[in-house]
């Protein structure tokens, strides 16, 4: 047993196939499936049942992948920790980071990241809210960058900036809006909106009930690029910071007007493990991310 053949499980259970994982590993699909049998042979047990659609994670996998990961991890962190016993930061630092501001924020930290630190490699889990407070409280990521609704945020988190929330459509669709439009007015507007629960979904429902507003919502979506989609063929409008959709509006495929009484605000905070020591890479990300967002969100 070495890590690379560790590794390789995690990769299979990914991917639910040998082949696919061979693809990504770049070497033979036998090579793979041999690596396999001889680690199953080894441990006297099947980690996956063979189907004709791939590969199922047996009871067997189940109990031993959590302690795959748990130990990859730790031989991570053990590299991490010579590398930087020379004082220069190294080591992949893993980053989860709203879809809202990745687009933006991402290129900018790596091009930091190659000039300033270019031992540090970034692992970047793309994802609403509540999905990266669970990675991070499980202690699969290092920080994360999130929306809190409202102007505060926890006592460990760090606020980066605070955004209006905007209600978004095709192109032309808002024209006559001007600026802003009240919350109330949202009833006369089938919505896209990602499902529950889910932050953005808790605050409207909140404030529906508080300003008895019927909410239409046509569709449910959990991908920020497909909210935006369907908002750009027309029928339907969706709600999103500006920042998200900053681009599309001055290439002129979406219109944004700003809700209004009550104006929906949300903060952008950076958070960071409690599950592990932060390695000295993932400080100097957390800087460079502190120092980014500010910038964007000024």
């Amino acid at each position: 047993m070495n890590l690379k053949q560790l590794q390789s499980v995690l990769l299979m259970d990914e991917l639910g196939s040998i082949s696919r994982t061979a693809v990504a590993l770049g070497t033979a699909q036998s090579l793979v499936s041999r690596q396999l049998a001889q680690l199953e042979t080894e441990w006297g047990d099947q980690l996956f049942v063979r189907t004709g659609r791939g590969l199922v994670v047996s009871d067997f996998g189940r109990l031993v992948l959590p302690e795959i990961r748990l130990l990859l991890a730790q031989a991570e962190r053990l590299e991490t920790l010579v590398r930087e016993s020379s004082g220069v930061p190294a080591g992949t630092v893993h980053i989860g980071v709203l879809p809202s501001m990745s687009r933006k924020l991402l290129p900018m930290l790596f091009t930091e990241l190659q000039r300033h630190a270019p031992g540090v490699r970034l692992h970047v889990v793309e994802g609403f809210s509540g999905d990266l407070d669970e990675q991070l409280a499980a202690g699969a990521l290092d920080l994360i960058v999130v929306n809190r609704y409202g102007i505060s945020t926890a006592r460990d988190e760090e606020t980066l900036g605070v955004v209006d929330t905007y209600l978004v459509g095709k192109a032309g669709s808002l024209a006559g809006d001007g600026t802003s439009i009240a919350f109330g007015a949202l009833a006369g507007f089938p919505l896209i909106l990602p499902s529950r629960p889910n932050g953005l979904r808790t605050t409207l429902d909140q404030l529906a009930r508080k300003h008895q507003v019927a909410l239409n919502v046509a569709i449910e979506v959990d991908t920020l690029n497909a909210m935006k989609d369907v908002a750009a063929v027309g029928g339907a409008f969706t709600i999103l910071p500006f920042l998200a959709v900053q681009d599309d509006v001055e290439r002129g495929l979406l219109d944004a007007v700003r809700i209004d009484k009550p104006q929906i605000k949300r903060t952008i905070a950076l958070a960071f493990t409690h599950q592990h020591p932060l390695s000295k890479a993932a400080r100097v990300v957390g800087g460079y991310v502190r120092e980014l967002s500010q910038s964007l969100l000024a």
